[in-house]
């Protein structure tokens, strides 16, 4: 086996950290040895309308899984996000916006959020949203969902984002799912130099989920037919709004958002994070792990939509005072320097992007990151799955010059922040590793067989989390049952995070990949029944089952096998037109790789399909099947193997 080396942050890194070796280890044995005078004290990052006394309420117990954080507490978010800034930093940029076009940007200060976030909340009131009330946004990357995503916190609504690449059905289901009583969104949304057209997905998406009104942010100017009483525009209402609006009094455990996420069922799960206790993990998260100092620029690549856009563009950084960058954009729009130059124009302190975009710019070697001055990084981070070494010692010699600290960030949708992460001044980093617990994390790898956590230091197995923290999230919107049942059911007493895991001899921590039917795309989780029920949706299809392969650039591709109904035509044009369905179904990211005709697909007596085996096969690791023989029909594998599509 290739050696691993480790790289101990610089003496010179260490000098100015907020956190050491000798402190991580301080702080972490506290928060684990004594969580209540801990999270007591961390509890003051934040600013309270009242101060919360009664600090942890926690139950892992199957069935009756219950988790409280600051229960007593009360506060705001848009108050810790931008009013408590406004004495000392108002004129202090707070969301430096890079548009698509590289021309054009905007710096936008603290006053000028505050001043936002007022008038659109009154918009808000004045379109009949309360406190409880869901309100969907759909929205490009511009500082108009930052402002919304605040704006709901001001008036006590709860957001529900939509990544603006989804479609009109998946838009419809998450309308639906939530109740939402508003939908805000764009005209279109300006991406890679395209134009997505946000308000006309919002039209067909409202003749599935029936109508909502809809306020719409005059983004490109296109003309999109508003319907008169139903969509309201943007301008026009911020136009005659009151720039004051009072924070609405939120208690710690009352929900913030609610983010749909891949299930394995195939049914989107909707997240719910509540107010206090993400708020903190994020603020908390933010400033430790990219040891952010006051005055840093802070740049994290990923899209509002998902959850990594919730937590480090908005609200870890605006809580925190910081500087956050926007970027409409993609890294390789107008060419494949973007990232760079967008870090070189800005002075960009903290990079944080995911290892799908890294690979793909590694594609076109080191001369497009040369050629731009990134002396002004301090930290580097990765997000969205396990970074592959190559692409991690690329990053670290290329862009990092091999004297900026890497921190692979490990965490879900369902924890908020970061879970296991290095500490950049602290922890030594190793190309792959997830390394350490964040504050409060307790980690646990048990026998996926037998459930019994495995005590020794080296291990393998999955990934289950003993205890809870701030950021975990509460329940499924509107399905606590199913909650319990995805996480809390399988190894009891425990978070099953649904990853695989193994703990080398100095108790790092590896993510091998995810043990249940969901697959990263891309840094997107995408479950595998999800795409299965889009190509089953199709009436030619009569059955489908989904596997991820290894991915050079997405890091796993989507392998699908059809089997169609009898007297179907099996030929290109379907698979063209079953690839364009699934876009249509779910949106882009969903789009398959491969393809596979499957006459039949190997099942067990009982109907059960060995995914297992299809795994292997579009893995071109067909040598290591196993036992087939309890296989229904074990000749369908032959055919398989002998049309595979990734030889």
């Amino acid at each position: 086996m290739t050696e691993i080396k480790t790289y101990p942050p610089s003496a010179d890194f260490v000098k100015n950290a907020h956190v050491d070796a000798a402190k991580y280890r301080e702080m972490y044995d506290r928060s684990i040895n004594d969580p209540e005078g801990f999270w007591t004290e961390e509890a003051k990052r934040l600013d309270w309308i009242k101060a919360p006394t009664k600090i942890k309420n926690v139950d892992f117990s199957y069935p009756d899984v219950s988790i409280k954080w600051f229960e007593d507490g009360e506060l705001n978010v848009s108050v810790n996000c931008v009013d408590r800034h406004l004495a000392t930093r108002g004129d202090q940029t707070a969301i430096i916006w890079e548009s698509d076009d590289p021309e054009v940007d905007r710096h936008i200060t603290y006053n000028e959020v505050s001043r936002q976030v007022n008038k659109m909340a009154n918009v808000m009131k004045s379109l009949g949203i309360a406190k409880g009330d869901r309100v969907v946004l759909y929205m490009p990357m511009i500082p108009e969902a930052a402002y919304a995503m605040l704006a709901c916190t001001r008036i006590g609504a709860i957001h529900s984002i939509v990544f603006a690449g989804f479609s009109p059905e998946a838009l419809a289901a998450r309308v639906s799912g939530s109740d939402a009583k508003l939908i805000v969104t764009a005209d279109q949304a300006p991406r890679g130099g395209r134009n997505t057209p946000l308000k006309a997905n919002v039209d067909k998406a409202r003749a599935i989920c029936g109508d909502v009104q809809a306020l719409v942010v005059e983004r490109t100017g296109e003309d999109v037919g508003m319907k008169e009483g139903l969509d309201h525009s943007f301008t026009a209402l911020m136009a005659e709004a009151a720039e004051d609006c009072p924070p609405e009094p939120m208690n710690a455990e009352d929900p913030l958002f609610i983010l749909y996420t891949s299930g394995s069922t195939g049914q989107p799960k909707g997240v719910l994070h509540t107010t206090g206790g993400y708020l903190l993990w994020a603020a908390m998260t933010h400033e430790i792990v990219f040891d952010y100092h006051d005055g840093d620029i802070f740049w994290c690549t990923a899209d509002v939509g998902w959850v990594t856009g919730h937590s480090y563009i908005v609200y870890g950084p605006l809580a925190n005072g910081a500087t956050t960058l926007m970027f409409e954009g993609v890294p390789t729009y107008p060419d494949v320097g973007r990232f760079w130059a967008v870090c070189e124009k800005h002075k960009v302190n903290q990079f944080y992007t995911a290892p799908t975009a890294i690979r793909a710019l590694m594609a076109h070697g080191t001369e497009p990151v040369n050629k731009h001055d990134l002396s002004s990084l301090k930290v580097l981070g990765t997000v969205g799955e396990p970074i592959n070494p190559e692409a991690w010692n690329w990053y670290n010699e290329t862009v990092g010059k091999g004297t900026r600290p890497i921190v692979d960030t490990w965490w879900q949708t369902e924890t908020g922040g970061h879970i296991l992460t290095p500490i950049p001044g602290a922890i030594p980093t190793k190309p792959g590793s997830a390394t350490l617990p964040f504050y409060g994390i307790v980690p646990a790898i048990l026998d996926p067989q037998t459930g019994a956590e495995i005590t020794d230091t080296v291990a393998e197995g999955v990934l289950c989390l003993k205890d809870s923290w701030p950021g975990q999230m509460r329940t499924v919107y509107g399905d606590h049952e199913r909650f319990v049942k995805t996480y809390f059911s399988d190894f009891k007493g425990y978070y099953f995070s649904g990853d695989g895991c193994r703990r080398d001899e100095d108790g790092y921590y590896w993510i091998t990949g995810r043990v249940d039917d969901v697959i990263n795309v891309s840094g997107h989780r995408m479950g595998t029944a999800e795409v299965e029920s889009a190509l089953v949706a199709h009436p030619a299809v009569s059955e489908a089952a989904v596997v991820g392969f290894p991915h050079d650039i997405k890091g796993q591709g989507i392998y699908c096998y059809v089997t169609l109904m009898d007297g179907e035509e099996y030929t290109d044009e379907l698979k063209t037109e079953l690839r364009n369905w699934v876009r249509k179904e779910i949106g882009p990211i969903a789009s398959p790789d491969h393809i596979q005709w499957a006459p039949g697909l190997p099942k067990t007596r009982s109907g059960k399909i060995m995914r297992r085996i299809l795994r292997k096969i579009a893995e071109n690791d067909y040598g290591a099947l196993g036992d087939t023989s309890t296989l229904a029909d074990p000749s369908v594998v032959e055919d398989l193997i002998e049309n595979r599509m990734n030889k």
